[in-house]
């Protein structure tokens, strides 16, 4: 069943990334971590899907989303840059396998956290976030979507790499099977991935190396 919601708020959290508020209809269900399928209620806009993941609670009286934008694409994300309050937005299917199963790493690349985002809040609200890590890839500090939030969330256990940019305090280059085994403890159970296909493929074929079993990974592709 489509649902027609209205948006309450549009702005950006980072130079591309945009944070979409909108009613949440009474019998819409899903779970921390899912993702739903959306379209623009605008003419020629219908029938375009895309996929966007939630990033309120269940419970949370209205639906938010963070979704990165492509405007040189010119299409839905584009589109969602002109949105204003009282646009409306159609809610289609929704879907999702990252689903929490316990204490682990989350390994993210660019809006690829956006599952995390949700998952994490949920923990923060039963008061489990625990020995939970984020090993969070971008190209640059300014791609880093939330980091005041999540590093007030998880403290030392936010680890930030960028490919693009050397800082104090960030690994730079890419996500290896060294960097995840630094961060590896006691307490690593599972193992979340989320982003790019060739990233989340490169970063299965590092927890293999490190004799990270298939039932320990948890994985969706963004």
């Amino acid at each position: 069943m489509n649902h027609i919601v209205k948006i309450k708020l549009v702005e950006h959290v980072t130079h591309d990334v945009l944070h979409i508020v909108a009613e949440k209809p009474a019998d819409l269900d899903f779970k921390p971590g899912q993702a739903v399928e959306i379209s623009i209620n605008k003419d020629d806009w219908k029938q375009e899907l895309r996929p966007f993941t939630f990033t309120s609670l269940p419970k949370n009286q209205q639906i938010e989303f963070t979704i990165k934008t492509y405007p040189s694409h010119n299409g839905v994300t584009n589109q969602l840059l002109s949105l204003v309050p009282g646009d409306e937005l159609i809610l289609h299917d929704v879907f999702g396998t990252i689903l929490y199963k316990g204490e682990g790493i989350f390994i993210a690349g660019g809006a690829g956290v956006t599952p995390f985002i949700s998952i994490l809040k949920d923990l923060e609200d039963k008061n489990q976030i625990g020995h939970n890590k984020l090993i969070f890839a971008n190209k640059t500090k300014s791609d880093i979507i939330l980091e005041d939030r999540f590093r007030d969330l998880l403290g030392a256990n936010f680890i930030n790499i960028l490919s693009k940019e050397e800082l104090n305090g960030y690994y730079h280059g890419y996500i290896s099977a060294d960097l995840i085994k630094k961060h590896i403890d006691n307490n690593t159970h599972y193992f979340y991935i989320c982003g790019p296909d060739p990233m989340i493929d490169t970063i299965e074929k590092q927890l293999y190396e490190l004799k990270i079993t298939p039932d320990r990974i948890v994985r969706e592709i963004f």
